[in-house]
């Protein structure tokens, strides 16, 4: 089974082998997988799959990265590849589970604009019982329907679906710079490419110029852009990256501070100890200490 630093990689929870699907997206309630695991998905990652969980019944204890939280009935979560995130549902959880691959997430969502970086964190949505939420339930309940046929159309009609959702879950997410202009599709494509230039090299630590050259525009001009999509400077942004891979190796492996540090490109654990508490508050041992007894205390 593939590793990242003590995290388990599935394509599917529980499955080593590699996806076998012809198509970029899957499908199953909820049960199907929980019920083999006794109700408990142990904190895992995907690379390059994107998953919404629909809870239709039921509750469930969440774990996304260092933090835990409960999920009740109609709610729906979004998990963006490589974010640790487990479960323990209740027996009588009912609900499905659609996991798309990343390209088909990016074909779905070409016309979408800047928002769709929001879906780079998870993020809880609650249904509520306006008809925008009736549609999204029916949405669900139509993706399962089809998928598990093969009907005329069938794939266009699950990328219509999806894109429902996505929609839904975008426009209930705080505006953003409200009295200022859209980013331009060229800026868009801009942000998207100095996001995907971070997620790869982040550990190396490369200057905010070094990253705008590589897209071809200037330091300044790819501030707006993160300040018009993200609401964050793009120092801000490489930080927040460079954070949640260090959280994500204190809760969820052994690594020493020192091998954390290391991992993460500083020069010394020291100068890691400094960062890390300027952008939390607490040293990395006290937040490890510290989110070992939230967990201890949530199961």
């Amino acid at each position: 089974m593939p590793q990242v630093q003590g995290v388990p990689i599935y394509k599917l929870y529980g499955e080593d082998e590699q996806w076998l699907m012809p198509e970029m997206m899957h499908c199953e309630t909820i049960a199907a997988r929980s019920k083999l695991h006794d109700w408990q998905i142990k904190p895992h990652q995907h690379h390059g799959l994107f998953q919404l969980l629909y809870l239709r019944d039921g509750t469930a204890r969440i774990r996304l990265d260092e933090r835990e939280e409960n999920m009740g009935a109609g709610e729906v979560l979004a998990v963006p590849q490589m974010c640790i995130h487990g479960f323990h549902f209740a027996h009588n959880a009912g609900g499905h589970v659609v996991t798309v691959a990343y390209p088909l997430l990016e074909k779905i969502s070409r016309q979408l604009g800047d928002r769709v970086a929001a879906l780079g964190m998870p993020r809880m949505h609650r249904l509520d019982g306006d008809e925008e939420s009736e549609q999204v339930r029916l949405a669900f309940s139509l993706i399962d329907s089809e998928y598990k046929r093969n009907a005329p159309y069938r794939n266009l009609l699950i990328e219509s679906l999806l894109g429902t959702i996505l929609i839904w879950m975008l426009r209930r997410l705080p505006a953003v710079h409200a009295d200022q202009p859209r980013t331009t599709g060229k800026g868009d494509r801009h942000f998207a490419a100095f996001c995907q230039l971070v997620e790869e090299g982040y550990a190396r630590h490369h200057p905010v110029a070094g990253y705008a050259e590589k897209i071809g525009i200037t330091a300044a001009h790819l501030n707006v852009l993160c300040r018009n999509a993200a609401n964050q400077s793009a120092l801000d942004i490489i930080h927040e990256r460079v954070l949640l891979e260090a959280k994500r190796n204190l809760v969820y492996t052994a690594m020493t501070i020192s091998e954390v540090s290391d991992a993460l490109g500083f020069s010394d654990p020291a100068y890691f100890t400094r960062f890390f508490k300027r952008q939390t508050g607490m040293s990395p041992k006290d937040f490890r200490a510290q989110a070992k007894t939230l967990f201890e205390q949530g199961t």
